[in-house]
Formats: C-alpha cells, structure tokens, sequence
C-alpha cells in the first residue's frame, strides 16, 4: 500500500520519511534503492546483535567552520539504553539523526549488528525514531496508527490488529484504542507514537527528546514507562536530551557531550561519583568549586583532607569540585541536627544566605566569611552550598547565621 492511498502527501525530506513512517525499514515503502551488496547486509545482519558503533564520524553543516561531530565515538551493547546528553548545539541531536541516515556524514563509519549502514538511506536501517512532535497521522484512532507500520508492510488485518493493541496495553492506552489522537493528551499522543515505533520490532529505536515538550508531571511518569517497556521489550535504544535528571534517571550509560565528542560515558552513579573532566563535573549536577592545594591525589580543603579522583591536576592552590551533599554543615559552636556541641576540627566559617526545602533534601547556601579567598574567586566572596537530609538540617537554622562547612573526605575531582 502506498502513501498516496493513506491520503499522505509524500515527504520532501529524510526526516519527513521518518516522521511520515517512522517505523521505515528495509521492507519500507520509500523506494529508494540501495545497492545488492547493502541489501545483503542488512539482511544478514538480522541475524546478528543489534548493537551499534559509530567510528570516528565526521558532520560538517554546509557553510560551518566547525565540526558538528568531530571524530566522534560510541559503541552501544545489544539491549543498552544509553543517553546522549549535553547542551545546546554539543552535537547530541547530530550524532542522533546521522545514526538514523537523516544527516549525511563526511566521515567514519556507522555499524549496526557488525555491518556497516554508513551508505544505507534512512528507511532501509531497520530503526524507529521518536520525534518531540508526536508525528501521528489526525485522521486516524490511535490503534490506526499504531497499525500503519504493519500496513505497509502487508501485514494482515487481524494480525496487525493484534500487534497493535498488545503495543498499546504495552503503553497503557488499551482502552484508548479508538480515540483520534487530537482527542488525547499530549502524553498520551507519545505513548502512541512509541507504541508505533516498537510495533514494528525495530532493531533500533532513537528518542529525539521525546519530552520535551511534556509537562513535568507527566514527564517523570512516562520517562519511567519508556524505561520499563525497554527493559520488558530487550531493544537497543538511544536516547537524546538536554534533560540531566531525565538522563540519570532512565540511562543504562550517559554520554556527555561537547564540542561534537563524547567527553564521557559511563553509568549514571559512576559519572556522577566519578567524573573525568571539570565539564562532566560541573554538567552533571551541582558541584562547588573550592580553593585547595594538591599533590594529584589528596587535597587539603578548609583543612581537610580530601582524596583525589584519577586525572585530578597537582597544585598550590587548586580547584577541588566537591558535591554539595559531601559538605558537612554545623552551627559555630558545633550543635548540629543531633545537638552534639564541640567546635568542628577543621572547616570554614560562613554566613546562611538562603535555606531551600526542596521535600526529603534541605540546600543552604552559604558565603565563606573569610576574606582569604577572595582574590582566588576573582574578586568575589566565596560561596558554598550544602546539601542535606532535610531532617538533619540544625533546628531553627536561619538565614544570617553563622556556621562551619567542612568537606567530607569522599574523592573529588581537581582541576
């Protein structure tokens, strides 16, 4: 069946072929062609793992002096879910679309199962892409929909049927089979768009901040879907956004993206804990940075002894990039949450400026009375942020007063 007979205008563009059949593959209904020798790639490659490695891929956009993606790198286990993440223009939505074919790159390789996909048009890669924009087709039910990606692939009625509303039981919209999708919420719209992705059993399946555009509510809720049914259905997935707490949350690994590389990946407690550079450090989470002299694997802070993460810079002074919860915080004369007195050996004092009660954590934000470490912090007064069990916070602590921060010897990055 052709587009024409769904009444579809035909795309214009590689991404519209994605967004007009996001579930296009080799038995897909473009027509492009592709070579014997592709066509036998992709077929044997059915057969094998579904991980993907892209080789020092190369994007250059027309006009650009720089390298959108520069010599990048990524190796992806069959069944991973990993998470691109980074700011705007990092190169994360880049590295997305040039592994979807929608982007042509200028160098490297692009493996999918062990074959090389480098040459292979968008709708021929045995992928399925979810967009922010929902993409679905307003003349038709959601169970419609789903079913379009096994339509055109001559998949029987009863059959497709089938598939489709076990996808949508999968996505929790069973019951919302026959509904046009204008009618349902907007996380219900991507629930069926996924659900559409993955009817087709897709090798591959890339989320393009498919959030975004979601209220926070029902972001959490369905980023927590998304994990689940990827889990339950074992299918690689690539997942980009600019979203840190989104990408910790969901991620098997998270990619840190700058400048068109991967600055680091790993799991997301161990990027965290162990970041390897100052922007995975500070990208990820909050972190304080504090005057401290280093000999590349303890640093003194505030008189503390703190160990050193590998890669950390020797030095006199140093930044030490300590985490806000490895901050310890008690009142001058020592008198915490437990009402233990006793001053504290070492530490700083400083001024309460704001106390945030964020629920379960307290954050207090504090200026370091000190002027020692002006000049260091150019100019500035030193400033410092706690983060605590919001029933270990001191009773009665206020704004305006004075109190002793000291880090906690958990190993920091210095830089």
């Amino acid at each position: 069946m052709s587009l024409a007979e769904h009444n579809v205008t035909a795309p214009k563009t590689d991404e519209d072929a994605f967004k007009n059949d996001p579930n296009a593959t080799l038995d897909g209904v473009h027509g492009h062609d592709v070579t014997a020798a592709a066509k036998a790639l992709l077929k044997d490659s059915t057969t094998r793992g579904g991980g993907i490695q892209m080789q020092d891929v190369v994007k250059i956009y027309p006009g650009a002096t720089k390298r959108a993606l520069d010599d990048f790198n990524l190796d992806i286990k069959p069944g991973e879910m990993v998470v691109l993440l980074g700011g705007s223009g990092c190169g994360k939505s880049t590295a997305l679309r040039s592994l979807a074919g929608l982007e042509d790159i200028q160098g490297g390789r692009i493996l999918v199962g062990g074959q090389d996909v480098t040459g292979v048009p968008v709708n021929k890669r045995d992928m399925a892409m979810v967009f922010q924009a929902y993409s679905l087709f307003p003349h038709m039910t959601a169970v419609e929909n789903v079913e379009f990606g096994l339509e055109v692939r001559g998949v029987g009625k009863a059959e497709r049927r089938r598939i489709a509303m076990e996808q949508l039981e999968l996505v929790g919209l069973k019951d919302q089979a026959g509904k046009y999708t204008q009618q349902m919420s907007g996380g219900q719209q991507q629930r069926v768009a996924l659900a559409r992705a993955l009817a087709i059993k897709p090798r591959v399946l890339l989320l393009d901040e498919p959030l975004s555009a979601l209220d926070a509510k029902v972001r959490v809720q369905l980023r927590d879907e998304i994990r689940r049914i990827q889990l339950n259905t074992g299918t690689t997935t690539v997942f980009v956004t600019h979203d840190q707490e989104e990408a910790l949350a969901v991620a098997d690994r998270v990619g840190v993206m700058n400048h068109g590389r991967i600055e680091q990946i790993a799991a997301p407690q161990d990027l965290y804990r162990r970041p390897a550079t100052e922007y995975v450090a500070t990208f990820i989470g909050l972190t304080n940075r504090l005057p401290g002299v280093s000999d590349g694997e303890e640093a003194v802070v505030f008189g503390q002894r703190v160990p050193l993460l590998p890669g950390s810079k020797k030095g006199d002074p140093v930044a030490v990039l300590v985490r806000p919860e490895n901050i310890a915080l008690a009142r001058v004369d020592g008198t915490g949450a437990a009402g233990a007195a006793g001053a504290p050996a070492t530490g700083e004092r400083a001024r309460v400026e704001v106390i945030h009660f964020l629920g379960a954590v307290a954050r207090v934000d504090c200026v370091v009375s000190s002027d020692e470490f002006v000049h260091w912090n150019k100019g500035e007064r030193l400033k410092v942020t706690v983060q605590l069990p919001a029933n270990e916070l001191p009773e009665g602590l206020a704004p305006g007063d004075e109190v002793v921060v000291t880090p906690r010897a958990v190993a920091a990055l210095a830089c």
